[in-house]
């Protein structure tokens, strides 16, 4: 590995990131998962059941690429999907018990992987929040769509 005391921040930060992400993707794939299907699970999880088209506002996704999220959850049986009594081209979704033990088993992965490093990840957590509200909120610019998902993300949890 190259001399990484030069490397400036951004290039730890965003190789940290990969590094990470990558062993995550290896356990998630283990449990049936993704990220976008952590994410919708979280949500469902959080909001109980709700529409298809309401799940992907949240979320800020296209409806077509939530339903191949939801196909791939449904297919291991993490979410269930039901046409809606009151408008039959509706469908409602929701959290199945194998999707809550999936998605207890997709945390409790994120914390081996993180359980690796020698470090306090409490604190660094608390960092990396810090990090990106705080950037989050002047990469902004008024009216930059594109941005404004990254934005108020980073202002939840």
């Amino acid at each position: 590995m190259p001399d990484i005391e030069r490397w400036p921040t951004g290039r730890l930060l965003s190789t940290a990131a990969r590094l990470v992400e990558h062993a995550w993707d290896e356990n998630l794939r283990a449990i049936g998962l993704t990220h976008a299907g952590v994410i919708a699970l979280e949500v469902l999880a959080a909001t109980g059941p709700i529409t298809q088209t309401t799940l992907a506002q949240i979320v800020r996704v296209q409806a077509q690429t939530m339903g191949q999220t939801l196909s791939r959850l449904e297919s291991h049986g993490h979410v269930s999907r039901r046409r809606s009594s009151e408008d039959r081209r509706v469908h409602v979704v929701s959290l199945t018990d194998a999707g809550r033990d999936a998605l207890e088993r997709a945390a409790e992965s994120e914390r081996q992987v993180l359980a690796q490093v020698s470090i306090d990840t409490s604190m660094f957590r608390q960092e990396l929040k810090t990090v990106v509200r705080e950037l989050a909120g002047r990469q902004a610019p008024e009216g930059d769509s594109a941005s404004a998902p990254l934005a108020s993300a980073a202002l939840e949890d």
